[in-house]
């Protein structure tokens, strides 16, 4: 292995703050559950561990300092494995032995990041998951539950809108059912208990399902909300008159106010998409005012008119 100082990116005179510093960045970026495909990734997150190690344990910073141990850990001239500890590429887990009160291990500060002990398979994954899959397939070998799958499901604003269950397929194949939250949000993760691959003890791992939310040809999402524009004539706007706007549960017959200026939002309530309390969103209808194609040379000599004879100040 390379100069563990110079794979964290810090100098030998670093403070552990630094050190530590260094790591927490390395780690976040290289982590395997953010490069899944990228094996180069995954290799310089097992290389970043192993330097922090050593650089990140006093009494094994110093041995290799003093050139009593190699930068994989090893006593000068010895031949075999780890003389620190068994196969853990952690140190075997927890606090190190000779650290001091305030020291933190590659584990606790993977858990840090990733919301929750990487090692001894109860940690929480950048996505709400399990830990590393290093520390995942480490908790299997002591007869923990197994790992965690992910897969993405594609939903349209019309899901959203309805309380029907949408099925999803596993990388195993295996295909589920899936009730959508209520106010389910684009890249929310939902977790199916016990959905995910056998572990030795007989206790599955679960499925953690990524929501990825379609655009849609005529509604934005703003919130609970649904926003549409409403193409409306000059003399809609005028004169006010009546309209038909496309809702999530079919058409309405909207009523526009006379004088009604471009850009005005009309609500239209309980037609829009579940909002988290169960209740039913709205939708916004924003008015947008179109020029007739044809028939512009009246329409101008009008509004000639009434820039010499009627000027009003919309600019205040």
């Amino acid at each position: 292995m390379r100069d563990p100082y110079s794979i964290l990116g810090v100098s030998k005179s670093a403070s552990e703050s630094e050190v530590k510093s260094a790591f927490r960045k390395l780690a976040k970026k290289y982590h395997p559950d953010q490069n899944a495909d990228n094996p180069r990734a995954q290799e310089k997150f097992a290389e970043v561990n192993s330097a922090y190690e050593i650089v990140g344990d006093k009494e094994k910073r110093g041995q290799f300092d003093r050139g009593e141990i190699d930068a994989e850990g090893k006593q000068a001239g010895f031949a075999g494995g780890n003389p620190f500890g068994g196969g853990n590429p952690f140190g075997g887990g927890g606090r190190r032995s000779g650290g001091g009160q305030g020291e933190f291990s590659a584990e606790d500060i993977l858990g840090e990041i990733f919301g929750g002990r990487s090692g001894g398979g109860g940690g929480t994954g950048p996505f709400g998951g399990a830990g590393s899959r290093s520390s995942q397939q480490s908790a299997q070998s002591r007869g923990s539950k197994g790992q965690d799958v992910n897969a993405a499901l594609q939903v349209t604003l019309d899901d959203l809108a309805k309380k029907d269950k949408i099925r999803v397929e596993l990388p195993s194949g295996k295909t589920l059912s899936v009730a959508l939250p209520n106010g389910v949000t684009d890249g929310q993760i939902i977790r199916l208990k016990g959905q995910g691959e056998a572990g030795f003890s007989g206790a599955n791992g679960d499925a953690l399902i990524t929501i990825n939310i379609r655009k849609h040809s005529l509604f934005k999402r703003d919130g609970d909300a649904l926003r549409i524009d409403v193409p409306v004539t000059l003399y809609e706007a005028v004169l006010g008159g009546k309209v038909t706007v496309p809702t999530m549960k079919g058409s309405v017959s909207l009523a526009i106010p006379k004088g009604t200026s471009g850009g005005q939002t009309l609500r239209i309530k309980d037609r829009g998409i579940i909002k988290r309390d169960g209740a039913m969103g709205d939708v916004l209808a924003t008015l947008r005012i179109i020029l007739p194609e044809d028939g512009m040379q009246d329409l101008e000599t009008m509004m000639q008119v009434w820039r010499d004879q009627r000027p009003y100040n919309v600019r205040n």
